[in-house]
């Protein structure tokens, strides 16, 4: 099923209704919008199934302090349609995302993962770095991190 998923690059502010509706339903949609989203380092991903944009994923030219790898990227707003979701749209999303951040010279990506999507990365072969913590409004998280 998943060869009808499509991978594009898309602008920032594709990715808005889909951050808005998936990840912060009970937020303004100007809280969709992540510093960063227009850096000419920053990328933005969409899924596309029959030609609708049914999932996203951005990505940041951003270290953390918890690394010591130089080139650093940082995955947000990752979200898949709930109609959409088993159809690998998130691991192509990501799958494809680690080929332009070792194009870019990266060594690592690491993400503030929501506990409830930790197992989906963990599949993706992402490791879990530190202990729970809450992101208000937002709830628990764990911090999450994959060497390319």
């Amino acid at each position: 099923m998943n060869q009808k998923i499509e991978i594009r690059v898309i602008k920032p502010e594709e990715t808005y209704p889909i951050r808005h509706f998936v990840l912060r339903p009970n937020q303004m949609l100007k809280n969709c919008v992540y510093p960063g989203d227009q850096d000419v380092s920053t990328f933005h991903l969409g899924a596309f199934y029959e030609g609708k944009l049914v999932g996203i994923a951005s990505y940041y030219l951003e270290g953390n302090p918890e690394f010591k790898e130089e080139t650093q990227y940082r995955l947000r707003g990752m979200a898949t349609l709930t109609e959409y979701r088993g159809m690998e749209a998130g691991k192509q999303l990501i799958r494809e995302a680690e080929k332009i951040m070792k194009n870019r010279g990266a060594e690592l990506w690491w993400c503030n993962a929501r506990t409830s999507a930790s197992g989906f990365y963990e599949k993706l072969g992402l490791s879990v770095h530190g202990e729970v913590f809450d992101i208000d409004p937002i709830g628990p998280h764990k911090m999450m991190v994959r060497n390319l």
